[in-house]
């Protein structure tokens, strides 16, 4: 029997820790077959994005076409997208998905993990008004949030504020990212009338590139395999905790979070 299909619209990056690479090995490790539509190629390493090449939106849109016309897709989740038009192109591929009830994660990236803008300042308003309203869950960073709407986060007190304001663009529930606030790693989760808040420990590790794009992912992966919003995200906070737990050196700058951290812990106890 075919396992769960997961479709993620993003950017490669080359050295592997996020973009498509990080969706596809947090699809695998979570028993999801995953199929990707690039938005863009970077050239990037430990140390910063060197160079990105956005794909014709219509080549976007194709490749949307292509896995879903003919092995559909359970779950879908977008990462970066670097222009209007691309923007445009994936939300108006995604609608009759929406429509039909399947789930759709808006990760809204805005930087990569070094700093590097990777959504062009005129998109910020097409992600608004087009992507975000077909998103089932849309989860920004505190950076994100500012960007999107305006709102600053201080502290974890600022968080319920941040949510409504993401909200009100339309998603139908908002993951906001607290990992840049001190103390616990703090995410709220909320659809307006239900909220969770997900604490975990934060680790003296300062290897975690790809973490935005393996939570996204892993939250992606858990609705293709059925689950409930709530019980997904929490699920996904479980498995991007043990990999940020996990994340390793790879050349000379922020390594990786570790994908394969519960293959490698079970093959330690074996």
């Amino acid at each position: 029997m075919a396992p769960p299909r997961a479709l993620t619209i993003a950017g490669s990056d080359s050295g592997g820790g996020a973009g498509v690479q990080a969706d596809l090995k947090t699809m695998l490790a979570l028993g999801v077959h995953g199929m990707t539509a690039l938005a863009a190629v970077t050239a990037q390493n430990s140390l910063g994005v060197r160079g990105v090449w956005e794909l014709p939106a219509d080549a976007v849109a194709a490749q949307i076409r292509a896995v879903v016309d003919d092995i559909g897709v359970d779950a879908v989740k977008t990462g970066m997208l670097p222009s209007p038009w691309i923007v445009a192109a994936v939300a108006a591929e995604l609608t009759d998905l929406a429509d039909a009830g399947v789930p759709v994660v808006v990760d809204p990236v805005g930087v990569s993990k070094h700093g590097d803008p990777l959504l062009a300042p005129e998109a910020v308003e097409t992600v608004r008004t087009q992507l975000l309203p077909l998103a089932t869950v849309v989860t920004p960073n505190l950076d994100e949030v500012r960007l999107l709407t305006g709102v600053a986060v201080r502290d974890e007190e600022d968080m319920p504020d941040a949510a409504r304001a993401m909200l009100a663009l339309g998603s139908r529930w908002v993951l906001v990212k607290g990992g840049h606030l001190r103390g616990d790693a703090v995410d709220l989760l909320t659809d307006g009338r239900r909220t969770v808040l997900l604490r975990a420990p934060r680790h003296d590790n300062r290897h975690t590139h790809g973490t935005g794009c393996t939570l996204a992912s892993a939250v992606t992966a858990f609705l293709a395999r059925g689950m409930e919003v709530p019980d997904a995200v929490r699920a996904a906070k479980e498995y991007v905790t043990g990999a940020l737990a996990a994340g390793f050196a790879l050349g000379a700058g922020i390594g990786p979070v570790d994908h394969a951290w519960r293959w490698r812990n079970a093959a330690a106890r074996d």
